[in-house]
């Protein structure tokens, strides 16, 4: 039993390669179920049960980075990771998940626009989460849960795409945004329906 699981595993492994070197090579468009088969030397019978469908094998590749990437923020080495200040850490998290949204741009938005409220299920969850957590030290007079969709909001595969943008330039703009977070216990803004009279 044991050696099938190992089996299995090698398998699951050689599936996401080949499916990966397409999607790379090719693009999404090309991530056929029966080219994936033949590249990883594995039945499209098994493709089938393991993955259900392109759509699956799709969601499987987007898994592979995604656990590495929160594992990086949970509980990698500074600034991503604990140990550096919020608003570093705040920074180093959005300019890696701009990094990691880039390097899957098909495949995510394929994800996020699968159904009507797609993007915001569990790898959203957790960076908002995050996010706000990190917001929340800084402290920012603003609500913590509102500015961390503010600040995802950029990244949505969708828009990323329609705009056309760069990755160094989403990068430049997030800045920006975050420029207005690290206010060092600036008085709040005129403005504001909180500021000091």
């Amino acid at each position: 039993m044991a050696q099938e699981r190992a089996d299995a595993a090698r398998n699951r492994a050689k599936i996401l390669a080949a499916a990966a070197e397409i999607v790379a090579t090719r693009g999404i468009g090309a991530l056929a179920m029966a080219d994936v088969a033949a590249a990883s030397g594995v039945g499209v019978g098994t493709l089938y049960r393991r993955f259900g469908d392109r759509s699956g094998l799709a969601y499987a590749l987007i898994d592979e980075k995604e656990r590495r990437f929160q594992q990086a923020f949970l509980s990698g080495p500074p600034p991503l990771g604990p140990g550096a200040p919020p608003a570093e850490r705040v920074r180093a998290f959005l300019h890696a998940l701009t990094d990691r949204t880039f390097a899957q741009l098909d495949l995510l938005l394929m994800a996020e626009t699968a159904g009507e409220f797609a993007r915001f299920g569990g790898a959203y969850q957790a960076y908002h989460q995050h996010l706000a957590m990190l917001i929340d030290r800084l402290g920012h007079p603003a609500d913590a849960a509102f500015l961390a969709d503010a600040l995802l909001a950029p990244l949505a595969a969708n828009l990323v795409i329609h705009r056309g943008r760069e990755a160094s330039e989403v990068k430049a703009g997030l800045d920006v945004l975050l420029a207005g977070l690290d206010h060092k216990d600036r008085a709040r803004s005129p403005g504001s329906p909180h500021a000091q009279p």
